[in-house]
């Protein structure tokens, strides 16, 4: 992959949030595993949030439970077109929100290839309770991104240059 001049340094920026992310919600959830019972609810800020400890075979609110390797695929996806994306970053609002939305996608993916029961079969720790589901960093990541994501887009901002010699 061949980064365009200037954007080495918004896609190092990019990569080394994705990092952060991804660090920070698989310690998170190593915390949940080690910590949280399977039946236990403990409040955080009562009633809005809880830790409790599920592991999710879908997507939000458990959808597609039997399609695991679905999710699985969609992650990769995900992954490699960020990844192919971000090669010629214009700014460093799409740097970010690309690399929240890349260690969040990482993230899920490696809990989709490496936990029980299997390979691309696994499931997501989930474990910040929010009423209407459970989550975990990731989740919050996405979520931050994709919203993030829309205003760059509503605001203008550019997302890539464009390689010179090729008109807009």
């Amino acid at each position: 992959m061949r980064l365009e001049r200037g954007s080495s340094r918004l896609y190092g920026m990019m990569l080394m949030l994705a990092a952060v992310v991804l660090l920070v919600d698989q310690l998170t959830k190593l915390w949940a595993v080690a910590k949280l019972s399977d039946s236990e609810r403990v409040a955080v800020i009562p009633p809005l949030i809880h830790f409790r400890l599920l592991y999710n075979a879908g997507a939000a609110f458990s959808l597609g439970t039997g399609a695991t390797w679905v999710f699985a695929l969609a992650a990769t996806a995900a992954v490699v077109g960020i990844l192919y994306t971000a090669r010629r970053l214009a700014s460093s609002g799409w740097a970010l929100v690309l690399g929240v939305l890349l260690g969040g996608a990482v993230s899920h993916l490696g809990d989709r290839l490496f936990r029980e029961p299997g390979f691309a079969r696994g499931h997501v720790v989930d474990f910040i309770d929010y009423g209407p589901f459970v989550g975990n960093v990731a989740d919050i990541a996405l979520a931050c991104g994709c919203v993030a994501m829309v205003l760059l887009s509503l605001r203008g901002v550019p997302l890539a240059r464009v390689p010179s010699g090729e008109s807009a």
